[in-house]
This record gives structure tokens, C-alpha cells and sequence, in this order.
């Protein structure tokens, strides 16, 4: 490389005969001619030798042409390849494209406002429930896609209600609703990639639009799903929780202090830097709340208790044979009986408990009483007006059912 640059610098530069450049350089004429021919700077290159793939790549070809994705283990199998996988591996990676395809992925370019990717996270610790128990419950992670604003809840269940009361909460405290939304099909969302009718018209209330990701796609909606390791890495690590509102709480305080303050190398700045420009062009929140949460009608039955995510809550048991409206956030159960309040619960996040208010167990107790105390047969009232009766010979001669018997000069009739 040294001599290749001399001799170009001495011949164009300096204008020194080719001659005299081979005698400088002690190179023959002919090696200085062939560098100045050159247009590239001179580059080692050994000859190819082959591969010990090469023989059997006939044969991989034919299993890759009827199941493109077998695994490098099981093709090494089926053609006896005694040499080492990493080989074998390095030539797949040449040849396989040839017969699965190229599936590239184009750069998306997120506008201010228009989506927010949700997910759920499940975090590997288990949160004590209060009632002895520990679980582990979801996490709801919402990431707007311009200014990478994260929040997430905790919520006590994957169900349809409590997924939409989660989503209302992130974006309620946001500030502002995003026009586009983007799930994967989450069973309580799309689960056939349509969105089930509640999540259709929760979508209707915020006057936004629900975006389900493709089948098999991570990718799809990965800068959440990138946020879950996140969490997973920084958030997680050295910490304790005693109970979901704890779990919350630090979670809260961690996104606030760290994750959205953080600069994000992809934007140049911080989430909460760029919030602003986000929330400008997002759409303003509905004037009333969408329906959330879980919502049934039962009749109300002699144990006056309501079943609720597999927990037992108590209801006024004056009510009992009536149909009541059960509404559950993920912090309170409220039961109502043509709109009077008739039970208030806090929610239970563990499964197949029973809650009860003392007061309905005392009214149960005294309505028992009442029950038992009242007479077995009812209390016949005299009567108001008096019927004569009549005696029961008339009838017999109304029937003709008169008798007349002979005793010595006296007749009777009977």
C-alpha cells in the first residue's frame, strides 16, 4: 500500500520517469506500470477453497423447497452433516430467504397525536392481595408514539370492563385522547381482530379509532412492547410491593421522576419535552365519561349476595328477589336497585372471597326473626253479617224423602 502510494505520488506529482521510479523503489518497470493503471488501492484476496456445506447443499435445498422454516438441529439430522452447526447455520442464513421470502420492515414516522400503542405487561413478582394471597396481576402500558410519554396501572383483572376502566384512567391523566389507538388481539379487545362491541363504543365516546395489530406481529406495536423490558430491567429491580395500591403508587412515581425525564436518543429530548406538542394535537376529552368497568343485572337471591369475578359481595337483603345492577371499578363494587344505592364494596382483587357489610347481616338477621315470629295459620275475623242455616228436613222434603211410620192409632212421619 506504501509503495502503491510513492509511486503514484512521484509520477503525477513530480513527474519522475517510470524508469527511474523502479530504481528508487528497487520494483520492476513493469509493477510501477500497474500501479498507475490502478483506479482502486491494491486489496488482498485469497481464492475461495469451498465449504464442507457445499456437498450436501443440494440436499438442504430440497427440505428448505417442502418446509422452509426447519430448524438448522433437525436439517443437520436429516442429512447426516458430521461437521459443526455454525457452518451449517451460516449457509442457511444465505439460503433460506431463497424459499420463506424477505419480510422488511418499513420505518414508521409518528406524527404528534396520532397513536398510542397499549399493552399489557405481567410482572414477575407476585402482589399480595390482602387476603392472604399473592397473584400476578396485569399491567396496562400505554406509550404515546411521538413523544414516547409512557404511563401504566395496575389493574385486578384482564377482563373487558376492567381493561376499558384502565385505558380511561391513562388517558383521563393524560389530558387529551389520541386519535388512533393500537392493540394486538388481546381476548378482552379484538380477539378475532375486531374490536368487541364495548370497546367499539368506548372508542365511539373518546371520537377515536381502534387499531388491531396483525396476527403473529410484535413488531407491529414493538415500541411498547420495548417498554415492557423496560420495566422489566429498571423499574422491577430492588423493589418490594405490599399490596396493588402500593405496586401503583411507586410505579407512579418511578414514570414521573425517571421514565418520562429520561432523553430518549431516538428524539434528541425527554418524553415530557415533547408532551406539549403532543397533546396539541390530540383530541380533547368527551364532556362525559365512556361506560366502563364490569356491569351485570342478577335477581337478587335469598343469601342476598351477588357474584363478582368469582368474589362474593353482600347486598341490603331488604331487597332480596329484586333485580339489581352490579357496576365494578378496579376499586369499588356498587350494587343499585332502581337507582337506590343498596351495596358499596371496595373491589376485591383475589378470587373467591366473600365480602360482607355487618349492617346487611344484622337486617338479614332481624328480617329471620320477623319470619319466625309470624303465626303459622291466619287469624279467622268474625264474620259481619250472620246466614241463617236451615234445618236438614227441609231438604228432605224438597227431595221427596219423607218417611211415614205407623205406631198403634198415632202416625208419625219421619
Amino acid at each position: 500500500m506504501e509503495n502503491w502510494a510513492e509511486i503514484r505520488r512521484l509520477h503525477n506529482a513530480e513527474n519522475v520517469p517510470i524508469k527511474e521510479i523502479a530504481r528508487r523503489l528497487g520494483i520492476a518497470r513493469n509493477t510501477v506500470r500497474a500501479a498507475l493503471a490502478a483506479t482502486e488501492p491494491p486489496r488482498y484476496t485469497r481464492k475461495p477453497t469451498g465449504s464442507v456445506v457445499d456437498a450436501y447443499e443440494t440436499e438442504i435445498r430440497k427440505l428448505l423447497r417442502d418446509y422452509p422454516t426447519m430448524p438448522a438441529t433437525v436439517i443437520a439430522e436429516r442429512i447426516h452433516f458430521p461437521h459443526s452447526l455454525t457452518v451449517l447455520k451460516d449457509r442457511l442464513r444465505d439460503v433460506r430467504p431463497e424459499y420463506v421470502g424477505i419480510d422488511p420492515a418499513d420505518r414508521l414516522v409518528h406524527e404528534p397525536g396520532q397513536a398510542a400503542q397499549m399493552d399489557l405487561w405481567f410482572p414477575e413478582p407476585r402482589i399480595p392481595t390482602g387476603w392472604g394471597n399473592t397473584l400476578m396481576l396485569p399491567v396496562l402500558v400505554m406509550t404515546l408514539t411521538f413523544s414516547r410519554f409512557l404511563s401504566a396501572v395496575m389493574l385486578p383483572s384482564r377482563q373487558s370492563g376492567d381493561l376499558l376502566a384502565g385505558m380511561w384512567q391513562l388517558i383521563e391523566s393524560v389530558g387529551a385522547t389520541p386519535k388512533t389507538l393500537i392493540w394486538d388481539r388481546e381476548a378482552a379487545i379484538a380477539p378475532k381482530g375486531k374490536p368487541l362491541d364495548p370497546v367499539a363504543a368506548f372508542a365511539g365516546t373518546l371520537a377515536t379509532r381502534m387499531v388491531i395489530a396483525p396476527a403473529r406481529d410484535p413488531e407491529f406495536k414493538g415500541m411498547t412492547e420495548r417498554n415492557n423490558g423496560y420495566f422489566e430491567t429498571s423499574f422491577l429491580p430492588g423493589r418490594n410491593f405490599t399490596s396493588p395500591t402500593d405496586f401503583n403508587t411507586q410505579l407512579s412515581e418511578w414514570i414521573q421522576a425517571t421514565a418520562n425525564t429520561r432523553k430518549v436518543r431516538s428524539l434528541g429530548a425527554r418524553p415530557v419535552e415533547k408532551l406539549d406538542e403532543e397533546l396539541d394535537a390530540m383530541t380533547p376529552l368527551p364532556p362525559h365519561a365512556p361506560t366502563t368497568g364490569l356491569r351485570t343485572r342478577v335477581r337478587l337471591l335469598r343469601d342476598y349476595y351477588v357474584r363478582l369475578d368469582s368474589n362474593d359481595y353482600s347486598v341490603d337483603p331488604r331487597h332480596v328477589g329484586r333485580l339489581v345492577d352490579v357496576i365494578a371499578t378496579p376499586t369499588r363494587v356498587r350494587v343499585t336497585c332502581e337507582g337506590q344505592l343498596v351495596a358499596d364494596h371496595d373491589r376485591c382483587w383475589d378470587h373467591h372471597q366473600v365480602i360482607r357489610d355487618d349492617t346487611h347481616v344484622q337486617v338479614a338477621k332481624r328480617l329471620r326473626a320477623q319470619y319466625s315470629a309470624r303465626p303459622l295459620r291466619p287469624v279467622v275475623e268474625p264474620r259481619g253479617i250472620e246466614v241463617p242455616t236451615r234445618k236438614l228436613t227441609t231438604y228432605d222434603s224438597v227431595f221427596g224423602l219423607e218417611t211415614t211410620i205407623v205406631s198403634g192409632d198415632a202416625e208419625a212421619v219421619a
